[in-house]
């Protein structure tokens, strides 16, 4: 057991905690089953923020959410956050935010555990080995669009704080819950509803707390960064209309030639950005970075074996986690307008659009990496002395997040996983995105913690996305226990 090196008041509280840690940890033994029932219940619902089509199953997605929290005691409100505009025009109304409120002791600390139950799309036909909305448990895996992100994460916060409820066991610190429904794309809405409620719900918010992020090894973790992401549409246009290659071939300029052309500029086959002024902004990695990549647990042998590739862009495992957290990178996601049905197309295409992404770091700022993206890109095609028009688009501008690994926040992260887990975690970054815990620390101010229950090879976003029994249960005792510890942080301080 992990004890505190506390004066003998405090340290009696905590052993106060430690007896009611046990029978907190029985209870979700024994009620396992149900959990998992729950989360299928959940991974049954296509709550896919992308389809419109899709749209009836989000609302009843929230419904249920806010259901659930309300069967627990809970204060709830389903928050209207207004509508979004398709491309046609027509007004789509946004799937409600669930707020939930446990516990109003101001004697307490309040923490603030935010979520999502929007989910990727999945069909069995992308490569599914099981239907992606059928929970199916194969070997101690369950698996399911959104298993791992976000659904069983976010249950796990809710089946923590209903163990205390079932045991009529008064809550160490009030806990509120922010769960939305369209982060998948953008979460849509939250950043003014969360400006909107700064000075009424979130007033008396202490902490908050994200679980929508993974492990990076069989090791448990906190994670104190992301990265942010510049996300750009390259469009040139030529010809009025699609052209036959046979009949037009060699006579015109193509468009997609030139979109190429143009793409080839961005990157270096080593991996170097381009782009002028982008690695400039970055900051140098610090010997204190490098020794906490150093001491990580990562396995480059088994990384490689997971995303099936037998060659990294690098060789060692301080410069890979430095490239994948705390450096920007460029990738190119698609090009539209490319007729990728199977088949000999042999059309020349009118106009194609690129989409490709840069994810930045601390010291970039977005509305700079616009400027330095589309003035470069317009000096590369002005090169090519091309009559055809170029035009670039910075759709998404979404900012890095990054917290002091120092706070008392992730020395309670740490000692709950000394706990639970009997070890210390590794520190990690996220070399993603999520753009609402810059928001949160922009507008509240607050301090905040990741805290990830997914195991580092959940596949998220990606075909047979699955959590494991063991993460799903035992993420639920770590929530417990890092309540109890966030209870104790005056003491740490």
């Amino acid at each position: 057991m992990h004890i505190l090196a506390l004066p003998p008041i405090l340290l009696v509280l905590s052993n106060v905690h430690a007896f009611q840690y046990e029978e907190l940890v029985q209870h979700i033994d024994s009620h396992q089953e149900e959990y998992v029932e729950a989360l299928r219940e959940w991974i049954a619902i296509e709550s896919d923020s992308s389809n419109v089509l899709k749209r009836p199953d989000l609302h009843r997605m929230m419904e249920m959410v806010a259901q659930k929290l309300t069967q627990m005691g809970g204060t709830v409100e389903l928050v209207d956050i207004g509508e979004q505009e398709l491309p046609d025009g027509q007004m789509l109304a946004l799937p409600k935010v669930v707020t939930a409120l446990f516990g109003s002791d101001s004697d307490k600390y309040t923490v603030c555990i935010y979520g999502h139950v929007d989910v990727q799309p999945a069909k069995l036909e992308d490569g599914w080995a099981t239907d992606p909305y059928n929970l199916t448990d194969i070997n101690g895996n369950f698996y399911g669009r959104g298993a791992s992100d976000n659904k069983a994460p976010v249950l796990a916060w809710i089946h923590a704080v209903g163990a205390y409820k079932a045991l009529s066991m008064e809550l160490p610190v009030n806990v509120k819950f922010v769960i939305e429904g369209m982060e998948e794309t953008g979460s849509n809405g939250l950043d003014t509803m969360i400006l909107a409620q700064r000075d009424t719900f979130f007033s008396n918010v202490d902490y908050i707390i994200i679980s929508d992020c993974s492990w990076l090894s069989r090791r448990p973790a906190l994670t104190y960064g992301t990265r942010g992401n510049c996300y750009f549409y390259a469009e040139v246009e030529g010809p009025k209309q699609d052209l036959h290659s046979g009949v037009y071939g060699g006579a015109v300029i193509e468009p997609m030639t030139d979109l190429i052309g143009i793409l080839n500029t961005l990157i270096s086959p080593s991996g170097t950005i381009l782009i002028p002024g982008i690695r400039e902004a970055v900051a140098p990695l610090s010997d204190e970075e490098w020794k906490m990549y150093q001491d990580i647990q990562f396995d480059m042998d088994n990384y490689k074996n997971e995303i099936g590739v037998n060659q990294l862009m690098y060789n060692n495992k301080v410069d890979l986690l430095a490239h994948l957290w705390r450096y920007p990178t460029v990738s190119i996601h698609g090009i539209e307008g490319a007729f990728s049905d199977q088949g000999t197309k042999t059309v020349i295409p009118a106009k194609v659009t690129a989409k490709f992404s840069i994810r930045q770091v601390p010291n970039m700022d977005p509305a700079m990496v616009k400027k330095q993206v589309t003035d470069y890109l317009h000096s590369v095609f002005a090169k090519r002395k091309s009559p055809n028009k170029l035009k670039v688009t910075m759709v998404i501008g979404a900012k890095p997040w990054l917290a002091d690994t120092q706070h008392a926040l992730y020395e309670a992260g740490k000692a709950a996983i000394k706990r639970v887990f009997d070890m210390d975690p590794d520190l990690i970054r996220e070399g993603g995105t999520i753009p609402i815990a810059r928001t949160f620390q922009d507008v509240t101010g607050k301090n905040i913690i990741m805290i990830p229950i997914g195991g580092f090879d959940d596949g998220l976003h990606s075909q047979n996305e699955k959590i494991s029994r063991y993460n799903y249960i035992e993420g639920t005792k770590l929530f417990i226990a890092y309540l109890n510890e966030v209870s104790l942080i005056k003491s740490r301080v």
